[in-house]
């Protein structure tokens, strides 16, 4: 086998790994890679606002009321005005969204990003350049894109 058709196996492999567990969560959980990365963002305080989402997934606003707006449809999460400033609202996680947590396959990315962290210095820098070339290479440098592995948009149901 030749280096591109080897380069092209290992893209595929990428994209079906991130197919598969999009279908699982959907599966077991009725839930996006994003819906589910943001709910977690939600439980590591217990609640958090649409702007935290947002600076923390790398997204637009819309984009994250819209994600939330589909997490409170499934009772994963609720919206309450906060105490301290009315101006704002707080996104809190209810008891279902929290037992989604804990029975959802592990997350994609949550793999990625252990074994990537457990990476030297120098091979996560070459991991990077290598990925950002073939963003590049792909016309893909300047898409959107939220540390999140999925396929699909974000605004689309599971």
């Amino acid at each position: 086998m030749d280096r591109t058709d080897a380069s092209l196996i290992a893209l595929r492999r990428i994209l079906r790994a991130t197919e598969m567990y999009r279908r699982d969560l959907a599966q077991a959980a009725g839930l996006t890679a994003a819906q589910f990365r943001a709910l977690q963002l939600v439980a590591e305080r217990g609640f958090c606002t649409a702007t935290d989402i947002s600076k923390r997934m790398g997204i637009k606003q819309a984009t994250v009321t819209s994600l939330v707006d589909k997490l409170v449809r499934q009772g994963m999460v609720t919206r309450e005005k906060s105490a301290t400033d009315r101006r704002q609202t707080n996104i809190l996680l209810t008891e279902r969204g929290a037992t989604t947590l804990r029975t959802a396959p592990d997350a994609l990315q949550q793999r990625f990003v252990r074994k990537f962290e457990a990476l030297a210095d120098w091979e996560q820098a070459q991991l990077i350049s290598s990925l950002e070339r073939v963003a590049a290479m792909l016309d893909a440098e300047d898409l959107d894109a939220a540390p999140v592995l999925d396929v699909g948009d974000f605004g689309k149901p599971a």
